[in-house]
């Protein structure tokens, strides 16, 4: 695997933490919800240019899983703050 792609799959991941983190605390299905996932979408593709990686097809599912597991982890982190502060958990 090219350092280009590793170093854009971590741009998306870290860019993907903190709306995973914000994701969580709104209700499920609303415009805010829609809105932090579809945000970094475009810094995705900012990412995918300033690496040089191109639209090759075996680039995307590198990428995808990168961007999800970025909103997941921060997920998880909102999760593990509230319960560390004894806050109910939706």
């Amino acid at each position: 695997m090219e350092i280009n792609l590793l170093c854009a799959m971590l741009a998306t991941y870290l860019v993907n933490v903190p709306f995973g983190y914000i994701r969580h605390g709104v209700k499920k299905f609303s415009v805010k919800w829609f809105a932090t996932i579809h945000i970094p979408i475009p810094f995705v593709v900012l990412f995918r240019y300033c690496f040089d990686l191109g639209y090759e097809m075996y680039t995307y599912p590198f990428i995808v899983f990168a961007f999800f597991m970025g909103q997941y982890c921060g997920k998880r982190i909102r999760i593990y703050k509230m319960r560390k502060n004894d806050i109910k958990v939706q």
